[in-house]
């Protein structure tokens, strides 16, 4: 590791420029629809490059991109777990229905309401930037 380090030295590469190396690969776990591993590595680059403020910039697009595709995935998992407990609830017709069908249902729910939130807080945000 010491060695890495002073190599680095020696190149006098900038941590802009190491924080671009970091930006690629954070592209490409990004169009390789690896997104939680984009998004480790984007807290890994601010860590270690605080003062890489264009690499930041870039990273915070990713970001924003990468969130917003785990959450767009998210909302298609949870909206289908909720038809399937209300067509379980349709079954039951004007017969009581069991309460834990219920809570689950309400469960979902909120989820996919927080989920479509984050994705419209994102969306602001995309457009602030």
């Amino acid at each position: 590791m010491i060695f890495t380090v002073a190599l680095c030295i020696a190149c006098g590469q900038t941590d802009e420029e190491r924080a671009a190396e970091a930006i690629a690969r954070i592209e490409t776990l990004y169009y390789n629809k690896e997104y939680r591993q984009a998004l480790d590595s984007i807290k890994t680059l601010r860590k270690r490059y605080p003062k890489a403020i264009n690499a930041r910039k870039k990273a915070l697009e990713f970001w924003q991109k990468a969130s917003l595709r785990i959450t767009q995935n998210d909302i298609a998992h949870t909206d289908s777990a909720l038809q399937a407990v209300q067509r379980q609830i349709a079954q039951y017709g004007n017969r009581v229905y069991p309460a834990a069908l219920r809570i689950k249902h309400d469960s979902l729910q909120i989820r996919y309401d927080v989920l479509c939130s984050t994705v419209r807080v994102i969306h602001k945000r995309q457009k602030e930037h």
